[in-house]
């Protein structure tokens, strides 16, 4: 089945569905049972999408699981009330105490605090490495390392990793292997065709697509599969129909979407690419772009999350740069229609196995589905700001 068909018929079983197109939107805590041999029933097969109690699921999210799971690859898929719980659950679904954890050090921010604030109390060591470090990764693995997470592209800084090769070697020292795959969406990667074992999404970002809930996924093979359920319902994970009805309806929006984020994206990219005033584009599809060639052998495409690096200017210029945007919006997050930015002044804070090259202010830019010459007069107009700041 070709990628958009199987984008507009995911989770459609009529199992779920009945005699309408989409899955209702089922509510529920309790649920009841005429007699013991159901509940006996129920109870024996409370992890197969069986209505048990409402934490273990009802059609809507039975729907939702089985469409990530489609689209992704693997053997089943956990939900979770927001990215960061997927990634932090999903971790601690597999490490105990004396556990050593390897870490990409271009982490999304809150997975770096997780290892230092809450890993380490719980006797958990971290080692972040290099996220271009390839074959060198095993001489940083441990007999106690179990897990080894990658997040490609990274955030911010958007290096592309290696998965491969770093899932082998992983493998061959016994680690599971877990990835943050939100960039790609479930659409632009496969990642259980490269060797993960564990695939994350923020569905927060694109699979939702509107800016307006918070979702998070985890898709398991067979082999992981019955530990992350488990541990994650033992955790208290759960999530509302209500925001899984607004991802499902996402997932059938999201090849188009991709598709116009990334034409509009790689237009501005070009743009800020051409000015003399810019040093480095750092967008996976640019081969300015550290791990593009990865990015070119395994990736389907790309989206409208890039940075770009000026070649001077101090935090004053990059604050006129983002105040006063008409169409780019500073905020946190991305993955929705609108345009938005964010500003770094200091990227080698953000990070600590390895050396950041350049010193000027970066910037990264979500590219939404506005007209892009309206975006890029924007862009011209912060330009100009940033340039009389400096004087």
């Amino acid at each position: 089945m070709k990628k958009q068909t199987k984008i507009v018929n995911a989770g459609r079983s009529k199992k779920w569905t009945g005699n309408v197109v989409n899955p209702p939107v089922e509510r529920a805590s309790t649920v009841v049972f005429d007699s013991i041999k159901e509940m006996k029933h129920a109870t024996a097969n409370r992890g197969d999408q069986v209505l048990f109690y409402g934490r273990r699921g009802t059609s809507t999210s039975f729907a939702f699981s089985d469409a990530m799971t489609e689209l992704e690859g693997g053997a089943g898929c956990a939900l979770y009330p927001s990215g960061t719980a997927a990634i932090t659950n999903a971790i601690l679904s597999f490490v105990e105490s004396g556990d050593h954890l390897l870490m990409v050090d271009t982490a999304y921010e809150p997975t770096r605090d997780f290892c230092h604030k809450v890993l380490t109390k719980l006797g958990i060591e971290t080692t972040f490495y290099d996220p271009l470090i390839g074959e060198g990764i095993a001489e940083l693995i441990q007999e106690n390392t179990k897990v080894l997470f990658l997040e490609s592209p990274g955030s911010i800084t958007m290096e592309v990793q290696d998965v491969p090769t770093l899932a082998r070697i992983a493998h061959e020292h016994g680690c599971i292997v877990m990835l943050d795959n939100t960039w790609a969406s479930p659409i632009n990667f496969q990642p259980f065709e490269h060797g993960v074992d564990i695939s994350i999404q923020a569905a927060t970002k694109y699979v939702v697509g509107h800016s307006d809930v918070m979702l998070g996924t985890a898709t398991a093979t067979a082999t992981h599969w019955p530990q992350l359920r488990e541990n994650s319902y033992l955790m208290g994970q759960c999530t509302s129909p209500d925001d899984l009805y607004l991802a499902m309806r996402g997932i059938r929006t999201l090849g188009v979407r991709l598709k116009q984020h990334q034409e509009n994206a790689l237009i501005v990219a070009r743009y800020i690419d051409a000015r003399e005033d810019v040093d480095v584009v750092l967008h996976p599809a640019f081969d300015s772009c550290p791990g593009h060639e990865y990015f070119e052998r395994d990736f389907l495409g790309s989206n409208g999350l890039f940075s770009f690096v000026f070649k001077g200017g101090n935090q004053q210029a990059l604050h006129a740069f983002l105040e006063g945007m008409k169409h780019f919006k500073m905020g946190y997050s991305w993955g929705g229609f609108e345009s938005l930015v964010i500003g770094v002044n200091n990227v080698q804070g953000l990070r600590t196995a390895t050396k950041w090259p350049y010193k000027a202010p970066l910037v990264r830019l979500h590219i939404g589905l506005e007209d892009v010459e309206d975006l890029i007069d924007d862009l011209e107009q912060a330009f100009v700001r940033f340039h009389q700041a400096l004087i």
